[in-house]
């Protein structure tokens, strides 16, 4: 079953069996003594954390809705979600066993069952709860969210039991392997956007199936928790990879908060779709600063203005003030005198952001869209993707667009699709499922670069792998290949996330490391990792 059934029991050290508490006395009844006592303030005590979820969890065992939602801070989307549990997601028999709280936050387990037209399933799952103490009164309640009620909800999000309105999939690599999350953990998001996507044309029949349907302003795909009665799957076939899927599996696993995706530059053809969180896709769907991966796209127009030559001389100042800004590079590092190939290779920031004067606020925004097809939103591969976002800016946010921040976003799909354009010189839009499959119109550039451009940009990002920053992590996998790293600061972060898109022949990845400090060292590997082995592969 597309999405795998989900359930998972995680009782720890010190939990007990839950006991009903106090009667089921009423929500009124508990809180008259005090409600015309001053405002309390302060720290909630382990005594009013305990005593605040008791009341949520023995009220919502017993079916008390009313009460149960009056524990919480939202007692209207409290009372509607847990109506919901059991008149549309019908579960009954619910047992709750409370963990061992750790400050405000319960954990807790639930045990259930999913009944639906004489068909009963068990379900067992671990989510929890935090007291928060109301500013309004005083009085400490469960903070609400969805994910109180199971964790797999974020806000907006309900459960539902009944016939699928959408029949499942056997998914199938391009070898005619079939495609599961226990074979490949990372496929779980992708698994169910080929289901949203498919299921109705693939031939399938719906079953019955207790599922999350998502908010409307969610970009995740429904996901199944519990199949009651198996539909007939439709079958679908997608461009992946086995060897190369499996080996991205194991890559990003060498690393938290890693994503990675590979596709072949000359069809759009996605070989492999990996990340360490198998929650949201980040490779498909993340919207991150890219960093200085973005000066590829950087140097394409700036190539097309005629405003450089990768041999021309341009010094990378230590410091640029642009708007009122001064931009540093890294480890405020300089080039007094080297050329523009030099600075991309060093990826010197201040090299780029100074030709800032000689632009318009929408030369980067246009660049994106006409060359590269990014920020357009009309991506079709088969799956949700974001596509990028390039918007207009103005002052120090263009100069700081030049270098992959202000208001740009990208994920690794969208980088790989840039390096992609330049191994081939002409944009083709990554895709997971042939269009020929349902008949969709995939997306195009507007124009190609020159070829003296591409030939331009080859030589930077070659200068890049054989002698900048890419160096460490390409070694071995030269002559026909190119690269570039990318370091993006993020608000609160002790360390950037770093970036890195390279080309190897007719074989292109990109990868992003959350939090994990500079491209080279960080996303680098992951990505060198592939390309020798889809190299040794054949290309």
């Amino acid at each position: 079953m597309v999405g795998g059934v989900i359930a998972v029991a995680v009782v720890g050290a010190g939990v007990g069996a839950y006991a009903l508490y106090d009667g089921g006395a009423s929500a009124e009844a508990r809180t008259s003594a005090s409600d015309h006592k001053a405002v309390k303030k302060g720290p909630l005590t382990a005594a009013e954390v305990q005593t605040t979820a008791k009341r949520y969890l023995a009220d919502w065992q017993q079916g008390k809705v009313a009460q149960a939602a009056a524990v919480t801070d939202r007692s209207a989307a409290a009372s509607a979600l847990l109506t919901g549990y059991t008149k549309n997601a019908h579960m009954k028999g619910i047992t709750v066993t409370e963990g061992t709280p750790t400050g405000t936050k319960v954990p807790f387990s639930v045990k259930c069952t999913v009944s639906y037209k004489g068909i009963n399933k068990p379900m067992t799952y671990a989510t929890s709860l935090t007291v928060v103490r109301s500013a309004k009164d005083g009085k400490p309640y469960v903070q609400w969210h969805a994910s109180v009620v199971h964790p797999d909800l974020a806000d907006g999000d309900t459960l539902v039991t009944g016939e699928s309105g959408t029949p499942p999939i056997k998914a199938y690599d391009r070898d005619g392997g079939e495609l599961t999350t226990a074979k490949y953990p990372s496929l779980g998001p992708v698994l169910d956007g080929l289901r949203e996507k498919f299921g109705k044309k693939a031939g399938g029949k719906a079953g019955i199936e207790l599922r999350v349907v998502r908010g409307k302003q969610s970009k995740e795909s429904d996901k199944t928790l519990v199949e009651l009665s198996k539909g007939t799957p439709g079958k679908v076939k997608t461009t992946l990879s086995p060897t190369l899927q499996a080996a991205a599996e194991t890559q990003v696993g060498k690393q938290k908060n890693s994503s990675v995706v590979m596709m072949r530059p000359s069809t759009g053809e996605i070989l492999a779709v990996a990340n360490a969180s198998h929650g949201f896709n980040v490779a498909f769907q993340g919207s991150l600063a890219p960093g200085s991966t973005m000066k590829i796209v950087t140097s394409t127009m700036l190539f097309e203005k005629n405003l450089i030559t990768p041999d021309a001389s341009h010094p990378c100042p230590k410091t640029y003030k642009l708007a009122g800004w001064t931009f540093h590079n890294d480890d405020d590092s300089e080039i007094k005198q080297g050329t523009f190939k030099m600075a991309f290779g060093a990826s010197c920031n201040n090299a780029f952001i100074n030709f800032a004067p000689k632009l318009s606020d929408s030369d980067l925004t246009t660049e994106a869209q006409q060359v590269y097809g990014l920020g357009m939103n009309n991506w079709a591969i088969g799956v949700p993707t974001f596509d990028g976002s390039v918007p207009v800016q103005s002052g120090a946010q263009m100069g700081a667009s030049l270098i992959g921040q202000g208001g740009v976003r990208m994920n690794p799909l969208n980088m790989a699709s840039v390096a992609a354009t330049v191994d081939t010189g002409t944009f083709h839009q990554p895709y997971l499922v042939a269009a020929s499959v349902d008949g969709r119109t995939l997306a195009k550039a507007s124009r190609t670069m020159s070829s003296t451009t591409q030939a331009e940009l080859k030589e930077v990002m070659k200068y890049t792998a054989d002698y900048g920053t890419a160096a460490k992590a390409m070694a071995g996998l030269g002559p026909d290949y190119g690269a570039k790293t990318g370091s993006a600061e993020v608000d609160g972060q002790k360390k950037p996330n770093g970036w890195f898109t390279a080309y190897k022949g007719d074989l292109v990845a990109a990868g992003v490391v959350q939090a994990g400090g500079h491209g080279g060292d960080t996303a680098g590997p992951i990505v060198a990792a592939l390309l020798k082995l889809g190299a040794g592969l054949g290309g």
